[in-house]
């Protein structure tokens, strides 16, 4: 069995790689914006290769490996179907024009190597469980991880298919989304994916990963204060007038029951 440092190693050696890789492919296309796509790949490329490295599984490290998996390869799937004949994404544009001529060399160190080392931090609980774990008996926290795995994984994938049917239609260009989950938060996909890595999170910690904890917080403050929900809002209500109204009734990320006109009107 290789010490969790080689493993880290060897994972972090393969990240660093594929964002080189995808910063070359990015550079010739002119988007950045390929980069979205390996962030779910990117943590099934980790759980596997750690689990080659640490033969022979345990049952949890299946488990782990298959959650991770199905997770990771239908959230590429569904940026690479979303972004497919789209430009670059706003947020890269706008770097580029802030950037200017040097952007293809700044965009390895503040897009593709930045995001690579969150990607390794993030998977932190997922490398150590494959690498610790020796087969031990499941747990109620297990239980609990799949559980909240379930719950995460319903609210991303549900929430993603209800905007994806939404946004093509005609008659909804400058609407707001307010049906199905959309109705009890106004971001159903990240709150799953909170809750996926929380839900991962749990499955590790009987393998000895509960001192991986910075990576579910962090993961959760990227949803919540940088790349998520908080930049998502900055303009979208010059985009959509009905999104104010949207935002007095329906809770930002936490689901809820709508409040009533009164109950905002009185919160303000």
């Amino acid at each position: 069995m290789p010490a969790l440092t080689q493993v880290l190693s060897v994972n972090g050696a393969a990240i660093g790689a594929a964002m080189l890789l995808l910063w070359v492919a990015a550079t010739i296309r002119r988007d950045v914006s390929i980069v979205d796509l390996f962030w779910g790949s990117g943590f099934v490329l980790i759980v596997w290769l750690s689990a080659v490295q640490c033969p022979p599984w345990s049952s949890r490290v299946l488990l782990l490996a298959a959650l991770t998996t199905l997770w990771g390869l239908r959230l590429s799937w569904h940026l690479a179907r979303r972004n497919h004949g789209q430009p670059e994404d706003p947020r890269y544009a706008a770097m580029r024009d802030r950037h200017g001529p040097r952007f293809w060399w700044i965009s390895l160190f503040t897009v593709f190597l930045l995001q690579g080392a969150l990607l390794w931090f993030i998977a932190l609980p997922l490398q150590v469980a494959v690498v610790r774990d020796a087969a031990r008996n499941w747990t109620v926290i297990d239980v609990l991880g799949i559980a909240l795995w379930s719950v995460g994984f319903f609210f991303e994938t549900v929430g993603d298919w209800q905007l994806a049917r939404f946004r093509p239609e005609p008659a909804n260009a400058g609407r707001v989304l307010n049906q199905g989950l959309w109705r009890y938060t106004r971001h159903p996909n990240y709150f799953g994916d909170c809750c996926v890595w929380w839900g991962l999170y749990l499955i590790a910690i009987p393998a000895g990963a509960a001192w991986t904890i910075a990576s579910p917080i962090v993961m959760t403050l990227l949803l919540l204060k940088v790349s998520g929900v908080s930049l998502l809002e900055q303009t979208i209500t010059e985009r959509r007038p009905e999104y104010a109204a949207y935002q007095a009734r329906t809770n930002a990320f936490i689901p809820g029951p709508p409040r009533s006109q009164q109950a905002s009107d009185h919160r303000d």
